[in-house]
Order: structure tokens, then C-alpha cells, then sequence
């Protein structure tokens, strides 16, 4: 009984509805919904009876229950042995006649009955019967989808207590990983340049070898915190966005290391978005154009229009293009196309995830149209 955490809740019309059709099918002026515990039975749903519990002892579904596979019925309790000086049957509220149909769990476990009561002897029709009986399975549906509700509740309350946890480790370890890492890459650099004149050409590889590969262990840690944290980030609320600061932002973050021309296409000047996740998903878009860009100068398109209830972004590279086998996988994360980029640095499979994770959370989806040399166009919408 405790599992579906029943006894004493408020009244409910899914409950109420049942005891309602149940007394009038039956043609009785009651109707219960009673659920037996240690010492009382207890009435989810009370027709024709403002009484919500009465004591155990009293209970014609004690008995009830005791067959649960049948349906417990009374004509007349006055004439009965087992009810015949019981306090409910000489006094308030009279009850004469009983038919009762256990609920029982799907263990066996019964836990009360839906019944109808009369005030003078009774019988009921093998329609009627029946008819009880099914309003009785209906009762125990509404039973075990408010347990699977609870459990469902229960587990999606651990589950989220587990990833912040995750989430915190994944911090802390990245923090702590990081450090020894930029500490190895900066020792093995400083010591390149203070000795390369004493060290062999062999020396000197590697060393090389371990900046670059401290490096994409930095790299690849920093991509695995973004994708975790892209959970995080969808909880912030919308914000009024200038697109021309926007692409100004986007384009200022690269112009100084690469050379970039992002033009912007719309006739919007603002939108309103999550502002975290739009730079994350334009970042890791633009990251991607120049790092795999086969010419000497990277051109980018953004184009944003608005739609009933999202809006359309593109952004277009004149890149090498991505074949049509590879435009679903290149979505999944660690997967790459290729060993390194334009820079010789290996990638990490973990960007084009981290988007598509942002945007499927933001009520969007996303794709990419592309034919090899002539550029690809990432399309995707972000929910108003």
C-alpha cells in the first residue's frame, strides 16, 4: 500500500467518476472506493456517503478480500452471522446489501475493493457484475500509473542528482587535469627554446611531440567539459540579441589568429535566444569552417531568418565541402572525418556533438547540405 502513496490524498475526479458510474449501473445509493491498512478502511471516493474511514473491524471489505478473486457479495447483511449485529449494519449507515470487487495488485496483493451498497436487500445481474468488475480494473489502472508516476518521479529526482554530481566531477577533474597538463606543455616549450641549441634534431621532435600532444589532451579535455556543460547552459533564460554585435562578437574571437570575413544575411536586427547557446553553437560552427578551410582566406555566411515559432539560422563556408556518406556521422561525437586539420592538430569529434546537443535541447534540429568542393551550409533552428 505504502508504494502508491494513497491513503489519505485529497479527492479526485478520475476516482470519483468510477464510484459514480458504479452506483449507477448497480442502482444503489452508495458507492466506495475503501482501502483496507492496519486498522481502518479508508475511502478514496465516498458516492452517497460522507464518511471517510471507518474502523477495521467494521469492514465488509475485510472480508472481501480474503477471496480476491471474487466478487464478495451480501443480499442482506441482517441475516448474515458475520454482519448481522455489526455497528454499520444496525446503525448509520445501513448497510444491508454488499457486492464488493477486490483491488488487487498485479503480485496478488489486495489492497481493498470497489463496491456498492444498499440500504435494503439486493441482487445483482450478471451484467452488472460484470460491469462492476471491469470499473474495478480501472480503478487498480489508475492505481499503478499514479505508483508509476511515483517511481518514475523517484528515478528521474536520482538520475538528475547523479549527473550534477557527474557534472561536478567533471569540473574538478578537468581543473585538475588541466593544470599539470599546461604545466607539461609550458616545461617541455621553455626547455625547447633554452636548449635547442645543445639537443639533436631527434631531442628536438620529441619535444616537439610533447607540447603537441599535451596540447590535444588539453584540447580534447576542454570539448568534453563544453559537451557536459551544454545541459547546464539551457537553463538560462532568453535574451534580446543585436546580430551585428553578434557577428562582430563571433568574428572579433578569430580575426586575430586567422583570416576571416563573416558577412551577415538577414533582415532581422534582433532575436530573442538563449545568448550562451547560440554564441556555443556559432563558435563551435565557425571553429570547424576555418579549421578544416582549404583556402586562404576563410568566407563565412550567417543568415538568420524568423519562422511562426523558431528561427532559421545557416552558416555557410566556402570550405572543401563534406561528402553525402559522411553528413550524419560527422554529428556524432568522436567521430572525425579526418586524422588532423589545416594545422596538423588533431581533432576531437566532441564540436559538431556539443551543437547538436544545444540545439535538440532548444527545441531545434540541425543539418548540414554540403557537396565536396564547394563548401558546406549548417542549418538549424532554435525554438522562440
Amino acid at each position: 500500500m505504502d508504494s502508491y502513496s494513497i491513503l489519505d490524498t485529497l479527492p479526485e475526479s478520475d476516482y470519483d467518476n468510477l464510484t459514480t458510474i458504479a452506483a449507477e449501473i448497480c442502482g444503489t445509493p452508495i458507492s466506495l472506493i475503501s482501502l483496507i491498512d492496519d486498522k481502518r478502511q479508508w475511502f478514496k471516493s465516498h458516492h452517497g456517503l460522507d464518511a471517510t474511514e471507518t474502523p477495521k473491524e467494521y469492514a465488509f471489505c475485510g472480508h472481501a478480500i480474503n477471496t480476491p478473486n471474487d466478487v464478495f457479495i451480501v443480499q442482506d447483511a441482517r441475516m448474515d452471522e458475520r454482519f448481522h449485529d455489526n455497528p454499520i449494519v444496525t446503525g448509520d449507515p445501513h448497510v444491508i446489501f454488499y457486492a464488493g470487487v477486490p483491488l488487487v495488485t498485479e503480485a496478488g496483493l489486495p489492497l481493498g475493493t470497489l463496491c456498492v451498497i444498499d440500504h435494503k436487500p439486493n441482487l445483482l445481474s450478471q451484467s452488472q457484475i460484470r460491469s462492476l468488475t471491469a470499473l474495478s480494473n480501472q480503478v487498480m489502472n489508475l492505481l499503478e500509473l499514479r505508483r508509476n508516476k511515483i517511481l518514475l518521479e523517484q528515478a528521474i529526482a536520482k538520475l538528475e542528482e547523479k549527473n550534477e554530481a557527474l557534472e561536478r566531477f567533471a569540473v574538478v577533474a578537468a581543473h585538475d587535469l588541466k593544470s599539470p597538463l599546461i604545466n607539461i606543455s609550458s616545461l617541455a616549450q621553455l626547455f625547447q627554446n633554452q636548449y635547442k641549441g645543445t639537443l639533436d634534431s631527434e631531442g628536438l621532435q620529441m619535444l616537439e611531440m610533447i607540447v603537441s600532444s599535451s596540447d590535444n589532451l588539453i584540447g580534447l579535455i576542454e570539448g568534453l567539459l563544453h559537451y557536459s556543460k551544454a545541459e547546464s547552459i539551457l537553463g538560462e533564460g532568453k535574451s534580446n540579441i543585436d546580430l551585428e554585435s553578434l557577428r562582430t562578437d563571433i568574428e572579433g574571437l578569430f580575426n586575430f589568429d586567422h583570416s576571416l570575413n563573416l558577412v551577415l544575411k538577414s533582415e532581422l536586427t534582433h532575436i530573442k535566444v538563449n545568448k550562451t547557446a547560440i554564441h556555443q553553437v556559432l563558435i563551435n560552427l565557425v571553429t570547424n569552417a576555418i579549421k578544416y578551410n582549404d583556402k586562404e582566406r576563410v568566407k563565412i555566411e550567417l543568415g538568420v531568418t524568423e519562422l511562426d515559432t523558431h528561427y532559421l539560422f545557416y552558416v555557410e563556408d566556402n570550405g572543401p565541402g563534406i561528402a553525402a556518406k559522411h553528413q550524419e556521422k560527422i554529428f556524432k561525437i568522436f567521430e572525425r572525418l579526418l586524422a588532423t586539420d589545416k594545422f596538423g592538430r588533431p581533432g576531437n569529434g566532441i564540436g559538431l556533438a556539443t551543437v547538436k546537443k544545444i540545439v535538440e535541447k532548444l527545441g531545434g534540429d540541425i543539418k548540414v547540405e554540403s557537396e565536396l568542393g564547394k563548401g558546406a551550409k549548417f542549418i538549424f533552428t532554435l525554438e522562440k
